[in-house]
């Protein structure tokens, strides 16, 4: 009777990995493939290799190709270590939203941190950098052992404890406009009095009067700058100044301050335009629980990525902020940082793009 047949199952085989056998030798990783390993396989030189892989030299399209698709094939990866010696970076970008630091990682709830997040990550690898995702609220003690090239802070609040750590760590640090003129310190940021000012205008030219702006409660400039401009907007219009203010994120207390405004008497209001973030079929929802027809009775703009916007009935007027853009605009003025040693401390704007959908157009 053999072994299998006995323990109705076959023996463990001497030399397997633990997988296959309890107690097992532990094999050793297989070798890494060298360059020298690509280019013998191809039939190329190494310094054709390198070349193709590297993106430089003078080679055909073919053997470009060859080279390249020998490399996927085998597995190889260049010598991270290497390279980092040879660059004097480890290619690590950090990242961190600001504006959360009292719910790490809620940011990835929102449509627009996600999308800006996604963007940024993807930007990044396709220049060579991977990115780090940070807590907000991070501490000096849990990045400073970090190989960090620099830091994305996306939507810092007031006085910000990272950037100036950051900053006093003399890693360079990209964000938004409040870091303007600051040593080590780079922006790219969306004109927010234009963003207000095009989506207040669109809805005074369908015939609002009464607009109510709900906004959070925030000490980012973005937010800053929006009740600023829509504060500038009404004076010059000569419009009363509505605003309420969102006490903290998420489409529960935005909800509720949307109901707020839309429970105002005696005037009720003609529009609304929701900074803060909120799902615009339930900002749809409140209105119609408060009476209000969209857009007969209600004009109303969100400022949001969220693509059901789109598909409600009727389809919800969103002013984006192109999170998409500001990463790849953020990451090309990193790469020139880091890459070709710019030094100026400039930044640059994006233009946000108002989509414009039944939700905030009479007819007639």
């Amino acid at each position: 009777m053999t072994e299998a047949s006995e323990h109705g199952g076959a023996a463990p085989r001497r030399g397997a990995s633990p997988a296959a056998g309890r107690g097992g030798p532990v094999l050793p990783p297989a070798p890494r493939v060298r360059l020298v390993d690509v280019a013998r396989e191809a039939g190329l030189s190494k310094t054709t290799v390198s070349a193709a892989l590297n993106g430089t030299g003078r080679l055909s399209p073919e053997v470009r190709e060859r080279a390249r698709e020998t490399a996927r094939r085998m597995g190889y990866r260049p010598n991270a270590t290497a390279r980092q010696l040879r660059a004097g970076r480890a290619r690590l970008i950090g990242y961190v939203v600001g504006e959360l630091a009292d719910t790490p990682w809620t940011f990835l709830e929102s449509p627009y941190f996600a999308r800006l997040t996604g963007a940024t990550a993807a930007t990044a690898l396709a220049r060579g950098y991977a990115l780090v995702l940070l807590p907000a609220g991070s501490l000096q003690s849990e990045w400073a052992a970090l190989p960090l090239d620099a830091v994305v802070v996306a939507d810092p609040v007031a006085d910000d404890r990272i950037v100036e750590d950051l900053l006093a760590a003399r890693i360079p640090v990209f964000s938004d406009r409040s870091v303007e003129g600051r040593p080590g310190a780079h922006w790219v940021d969306v004109d927010a009095a234009a963003a207000v000012g095009q989506a207040l205008d669109h809805l005074h030219a369908q015939g609002a009067r009464r607009p109510v702006l709900v906004v959070p409660d925030s000490t980012t400039r973005f937010h800053h700058e929006v009740t600023a401009a829509h504060r500038a907007w009404c004076a010059a219009h000569g419009l009363p100044e509505r605003t309420v203010r969102v006490a903290e994120p998420g489409n529960g207390p935005v909800i509720q301050a949307v109901e707020t405004a839309l429970g105002a008497a005696p005037d009720r209001p003609d529009a609304l335009l929701v900074v803060a973030e909120a799902s615009p079929p339930l900002v749809l929802d409140a209105a119609r629980r408060h009476g209000y027809e969209v857009p007969g009775d209600l004009l109303l703009v969100c400022v949001s990525e969220d693509e059901t916007a789109e598909y409600t009935e009727p389809p919800v007027t969103t002013l984006s902020l192109r999170p998409d853009a500001v990463a790849e605009a953020g990451i090309a003025h990193l790469v020139a940082v880091l890459e070709e040693g710019r030094q100026e401390t400039s930044g640059s704007l994006v233009p946000v793009r108002l989509d414009v959908r039944a939700s905030s157009v009479r007819a007639g």
